[in-house]
């Protein structure tokens, strides 16, 4: 692949290759387009009583970039101290009704595909980031959970109801987190709504009280390596490493506490759910050995807390190489998956969130079992039966697992063509990084700035083992497939 001023272009074309490969569908259906085409109006709510919550100080924060806007929050500070965390989440199902062309499409994909020259979204555009988005110029529908925090961060109260929201600002992770740090000003649009600024104290602290709790019962804290591709135009300027914050934890810690609200409310009326687990790592006695290099030990049975200690004190003495050692521990973990939970049946957690009850519910404009949640929650509110079928759903389990990591590996492997579109430029340069794997007689580096990784050829006499850290030199890029060669440069 010649490397011209369309890169971009380069880059969705082998974005939309990398899809079909995985079994992905990068377009819609002529069906699709035709439905979408009828569709020119806000959704209407069909059945079930939709309270007026517009007068709210509702807030989207996300992305810089972000235009599916699936959840908006808001507060209330209660006389008796503790706090009401209200979350709103798109009503997706409004205009998209189960197995119609749209449905369809969003069935067998199952996610919204992130790269970062084309997203092939889950939904058309003009419904994931317009109709159904939370977007700041109107009311719209949605589902709400509200929930009471006690000042302990204890869960006292929840309920879950249809609503009308309007979102009265679209804000962006980074600059609010700016703001929380003090590092920064209020955000213009916080700034435009009287007493914005005091809801966003608020939720910053009930949400850094419920990461300390999941924490005391042993939720993993990982920090994994996601650069992305900054463009200026058409072309790739450089490759930047996404970091966590403030403002990435608030609305975290507000999602798991969502998704758990969910996961019980149908368990308490004898539904059945979709559940994403991590169940107790199989591989423990691996993560045991991982853990006893750093002269630490272990349990011998699976204990979360445990395991977070060590992380927590690896991340302390040793941040560089922390990216590294997480993405080990969650490699032994093993992938997350989507299960089909029963009344009655056997209960099954998310290890690494250290949360027992966890459904998918927050983002429906970009994930399928958040969109048949919601279609199990209207219905349950309804008291009519259930959309779907225990097999139905056990099929759809399935098939959401296996097509979220097709998405993942789609997402990974254009990773690592932008990462060599960007690389290009510095052909024979010498960098600083990090051995990071050695597998079947091949070594792995990555490099810090721009942060990338590639193989790392070393000569016969030479020896080097994960986590040491080394000078290497750029040998060759291959966009096309990803690959970054580097070459071990001896110290003289």
């Amino acid at each position: 692949m010649k490397h011209s001023d369309h890169e971009k272009h380069d880059l969705e074309a082998l974005a939309v290759r990398a899809m079909r490969e995985r079994g992905l569908k990068p377009e819609f259906s002529p069906a699709a387009l035709d439905q979408l085409a009828a569709i020119t109006h806000l959704g209407e709510p069909h059945g079930g009583e939709v309270r007026d919550l517009t007068g709210l100080l509702w807030c989207s924060i996300d992305n810089d970039d972000s235009r599916d806007l699936d959840q908006l929050t808001a507060s209330e500070v209660l006389p008796d101290g503790a706090v009401r965390i209200l979350v709103a989440i798109a009503d997706v199902d409004a205009l998209v009704r189960k197995d119609t062309p749209i449905d369809q499409h969003a069935r067998h994909n199952t996610t919204s595909v992130y790269t970062s020259a084309v997203i092939f979204p889950m939904l058309p555009e003009k419904l994931s980031t317009d109709l159904t988005s939370l977007n700041p110029d109107g009311p719209r529908l949605a589902m709400v959970t509200d929930m009471v925090f006690q000042p302990d961060g204890s869960l006292s109260k929840s309920g879950i109801y249809r609503a009308r929201v309007y979102n009265k600002a679209k804000l962006a992770y980074d600059s609010v987190s700016a703001w929380i740090d003090g590092e920064g000003p209020l955000p213009a649009a916080a700034q435009a709504v009287p007493g914005m600024d005091q809801q966003l104290r608020t939720q910053d602290s009930v949400a850094q009280q419920l990461r300390a709790r999941r924490r005391e019962q042993g939720a993993l804290e990982f920090q994994t390596f996601q650069p992305k591709a900054v463009f200026d135009g058409e072309k790739v300027v450089e490759i930047r490493q996404q970091v966590q914050n403030r403002a990435r934890q608030l609305i975290e810690e507000f999602m798991i506490a969502t998704n758990g609200v969910t996961a019980r409310f149908l368990a308490q009326h004898r539904r059945p759910s979709l559940r994403r687990v991590v169940r107790s790592p199989e591989r423990w006695l691996k993560i045991v050995a991982v853990a006893a290099e750093y002269n630490e030990v272990l349990p011998e049975e699976p204990d979360a807390l445990a395991l977070e200690n060590f992380l927590a004190k690896r991340r302390k003495l040793d941040p560089d190489r922390f990216p590294d050692l997480s993405l080990t521990i969650i490699k032994l973990m093993g992938a997350g998956e989507y299960v089909v939970e029963v009344p009655g049946g056997p209960k099954l957690g998310h290890f690494g969130l250290a949360v027992r009850d966890y459904s998918h519910s927050t983002a429906p404009n970009r994930r399928f079992p958040d969109l048949v949640t919601a279609r199990l929650l209207k219905a349950t509110l309804k008291e009519q039966p259930a959309p779907y079928s225990i097999d139905e759903l056990a099929s759809l389990a399935t098939h959401c697992t296996r097509q979220e990591d097709a998405a993942n590996k789609v997402e990974r492997q254009m990773r690592k063509s932008e990462a060599a579109l960007v690389l290009d430029k510095y052909l024979g340069e010498i960098f600083d990084g990090i051995v990071t794997g050695a597998s079947n007689g091949n070594t792995w580096v990555r490099i810090f700035l721009p942060p990338a990784e590639g193989k790392l050829l070393v000569a016969a006499g030479d020896r080097v083992k994960v986590g040491d850290r080394v000078r290497a030199k750029l040998l060759a890029t291959d966009v096309e497939r990803g690959f970054i060669d580097f070459e071990l440069v001896r110290e003289s």
